[in-house]
């Protein structure tokens, strides 16, 4: 039978494992399933940072300051 995920193997302190362990008992969820979330969270949060830095830039070349700076210039 063809797999269609990977398995990885991931280095964590027991602490941080007992945690995670918790949080997937308690939300009835396996640790692969919460782990996964968690990544795709951070990819999400990294990409809205790469657009937030490009408006900014995108911004302070244009001289938009304030959100009525951006009222203004439509």
């Amino acid at each position: 039978m063809l797999r269609l995920t990977k398995l990885i193997s991931i280095s964590i302190m027991p602490d941080f494992l007992r945690e995670v362990e918790k949080v997937a008992k308690e939300e009835n969820r396996t640790k692969s399933e919460l782990v996964r979330e968690a990544l795709r969270r951070y990819i999400a949060d990294r990409e809205w940072e790469k657009l937030t830095r490009y408006a900014r830039e995108k911004a302070a070349e244009t001289g938009i300051k304030t959100e009525e700076d951006i009222q203004q210039s439509f």
